[in-house]
């Protein structure tokens, strides 16, 4: 019986340790492959950012810290402009940054753009400087011009005491934008799309959303939006969703732009090698749990074939493989002289021989066996079972005082009464008394469970299930 013992348990840690390898290694499978894929969602931000900075941000800057200047500020304050002075400035800006500059002056309602021409401010006919102007951020982006239509960035002008002058900014061609974006699209693969607060795109890499004379292209308009729900669509959180464009799969990436009051809603495809990835990782999950599977079937096996070897060993019941009287006394004298002090514990089982009479031998063998197995299972490595009489057990607590042996007493007796009952007789419930007895001196062991067995009997005659405890003067 112990050699079964061991291989079970051997056979149950190597299952135990096979499980905890394949577990690891998914484990770490899975997260090298959400490592591969956020390191490939960060290379596909990296261009994008780089794009924003090169051809939105930087000319914001660059419109802003000009913006400050006292240069501008001088030639924009005072009752007249000077068209030769501003003219010169706004070429010279040009010349040094490749980006088209424009001056519009409160003083005259003019528009002076660096490439010589002049437009008059004239409400009614050019909206967005009266627009604009009442606006209260400092810094606006917007689209104009329509038979050559440009991105502009515009910085309202204050003089020192805070008066409004006029507007300073910058202008791109929304040509130069397409040819940037188609750039990018070839070598990454991958969609801009440029929108305000309202919904409308207002720069992307698609040339047919590209505003035309003033017809902006909403995000609604769009067919693979208006397949997303409501709520999506509301608050457009479109962030780490995967649509279908054109029956191609691509996964949407949100940079906010907040000096412009944008989303950048950036669309990468799916590559092909992702769904191979994902379909190597679904074949190594099924060949692991085949491999768990076969192991399972192959420990079962081997323990049924030592089960069915051993079986005249396995129908041994365990009460009678207990330590009796003549061993306990020996065991008794050991721990008492090992440990100095132990307590002794004294379990029957209540209303044993009633049941007996009714039911019949086998029902209280059943009934004795399943109680020295659920004490067995929930006593210490230290402790002591024996068998002190037909329907008597006897616990040996080495170094254990009166409460806490009382404690463990008290657990016990629970744990029987809330056993399940015998399948064959639902209703019987089970219960037990138990006596304790303690000594801290080298005294006899019939000595110390005579107090136990008096005790035992209090418990019985108190009401049953009960514990009681009777300790020598």
């Amino acid at each position: 019986m112990n050699t079964f013992r061991t291989l079970h348990r051997s056979i149950l840690v190597l299952f135990a340790v096979v499980v905890i390898a394949i577990v690891t290694l998914v484990h770490f499978s899975i997260s090298k492959i959400v490592a591969e894929q956020s390191r490939a969602q960060q290379q596909s931000l990296s261009p994008a950012i780089s794009l924003i900075v090169e051809q939105l941000l930087k000319p914001l800057h660059i419109s802003e810290a000009l913006g400050h200047s006292t240069e501008l500020v001088d030639l924009m304050d005072g009752e007249t402009i000077d068209q030769e002075a501003v003219f010169k400035t706004l070429d010279r800006l040009e010349n040094e940054f490749g980006l088209s500059f424009f001056i519009a002056s409160e003083a005259d309602r003019k528009q002076y753009n660096s490439d010589g021409s002049i437009i008059n401010l004239i409400e009614g006919e050019v909206s967005w400087y009266f627009k604009y102007r009442d606006y209260p951020a400092d810094a606006v982006a917007d689209i104009g011009k329509w038979e050559d239509t440009h991105f502009y960035i515009d910085i309202k002008i204050h003089d020192e005491d805070g008066r409004f002058l006029g507007f300073f900014g910058v202008g791109k061609s929304l040509r130069s934008f397409i040819e940037v974006f188609d750039t990018y699209k070839q070598e990454y693969g991958y969609d801009f799309l440029f929108v305000d607060g309202q919904g409308d795109i207002m720069l992307s890499s698609d040339p047919s959303l590209i505003a035309s004379y003033s017809d902006f292209t909403n995000l609604s308009e769009l067919p693979w939006y208006a397949s997303l729900p409501m709520t999506i669509q509301n608050e457009q959180a479109l962030n780490n969703k995967l649509v279908t464009i054109d029956q191609k799969d691509f996964l949407i990436a949100e940079v906010k732009l907040n000096q412009f009051g944008w989303t950048v809603f950036l669309l990468s495809p799916l590559e092909d090698r992702q769904a191979e990835i994902s379909q190597a990782f679904i074949f190594s999950v099924v060949t692991l749990l085949v491999v768990v599977f076969s192991l399972f079937l192959l420990i079962y096996n081997l323990l049924y074939y030592f089960r069915k070897d051993m079986q005249p060993d396995l129908v041994v019941r365990h009460s009678n493989r207990l330590p009796e009287k003549d061993n306990l006394q020996l065991i008794y004298k050991t721990l008492l002289a090992e440990h100095k002090s132990l307590s002794v514990m004294l379990v029957s089982v209540d209303e044993l021989s009633d049941i007996v009479d009714a039911h019949g031998r086998n029902v209280g063998d059943d009934i004795l066996d399943k109680l020295v197995t659920y004490l067995a299972e929930h006593l210490r490595e230290q402790d002591v079972l024996g068998r002190w009489s037909s329907a008597e057990f006897l616990i040996l607590l080495p170094h254990t005082g009166p409460n806490v042996a009382f404690d463990i007493a008290q657990n016990l007796r629970h744990g029987i009464a809330t056993l399940p009952p015998l399948h064959e007789l639902p209703d019987l419930v089970i219960t037990a008394s138990i006596g304790l007895s303690y000594t801290a001196s080298p005294r006899a062991m019939h000595e110390v469970t005579a107090h136990a067995e008096d005790a035992l009997y209090q418990a019985k005659r108190d009401g049953r299930n009960l514990v009681r405890m009777q300790l020598i003067d």
